[in-house]
């Protein structure tokens, strides 16, 4: 019997053998003098989508909570438990980030639930349910729009609930301190898994762009609009 599954194991070592034995300095001052990023990103837990990769992070780079569809509750204060406003409140209180950026991505699996009004729960429990029902007011909107395909249902979603995760993030007095101040920036970006593309939200008028293909060339792409990969390959070359 191993303490871990064998392949954590084996990543572990590539780990110690390689980034952290190039980087040990780093890690030894970030062990000594704590970390403060400016940034902290609030992402889905979907495997296939982790912020330190997407943006190349290093270690005490990004400050990261990650919950089912990157989802942010409105500001409630009571005596229930409260993983991702606790998170919130540690990153602008204490570490005084600069940037909150809400990133969600494709063919997010709590996006598809929250569309589908038939699904049963999971267990009696229902904690996914309970969870999506952040956005239930919009989901069964789109949910009941026919003239859309359920691609374009899911890809409406996923947008409109970051930016519904945004507007939550200022319910919170100390964000919305902090942002009128000028000392906060909030953000949305979503993450295309099938073409790596990355697009980014407009704090001005909501729309999706990509920002290095549409700002650079002064054209946006209509939300909820699928680019063909190629665009992000030309634009990094």
């Amino acid at each position: 019997m191993t303490l871990l599954p064998d392949h954590l194991l084996a990543g572990y070592r590539q780990f110690v053998e390689g980034r952290y034995l190039a980087e040990t300095q780093r890690y030894r001052a970030l062990a000594r003098d704590g970390q403060s990023p400016e940034t902290m990103v609030i992402a889905c837990c979907d495997s296939r989508a982790a912020p330190e990769t997407i943006f190349g992070a290093g270690a005490g780079e990004l400050f990261v909570v990650r919950n089912v569809a990157n989802l942010v509750p409105p500001y409630h204060p009571d005596g229930d438990f409260h993983g991702t406003s606790a998170a919130l409140e540690f990153a602008v209180q204490a570490l005084r980030v600069r940037h909150i950026v809400v990133m969600g991505h494709g063919r997010c699996g709590g996006i598809k639930a929250a569309l589908d009004t038939e699904a049963a729960p999971l267990s009696p429990g229902d904690f996914i349910g309970k969870w999506m029902s952040i956005v239930e007011p919009v989901a069964r909107s789109i949910a009941g729009n026919e003239l859309m395909t359920s691609a374009e249902r899911q890809t409406a979603l996923e947008r409109i609930s970051i930016r519904t995760s945004i507007a939550n993030l200022r319910s919170f007095p100390y964000v919305a301190a902090r942002e009128a101040a000028g000392d906060l920036t909030l953000h949305g970006a979503w993450f295309d898994i099938s073409t790596a593309e990355l697009w980014a939200m407009d704090a001005e008028t909501g729309d999706f762009q990509r920002p290095l293909v549409d700002v650079d060339e002064g054209a946006s792409a209509p939300d909820g609009a699928e680019a063909p990969g190629e665009a992000v390959l030309q634009s990094a070359g």
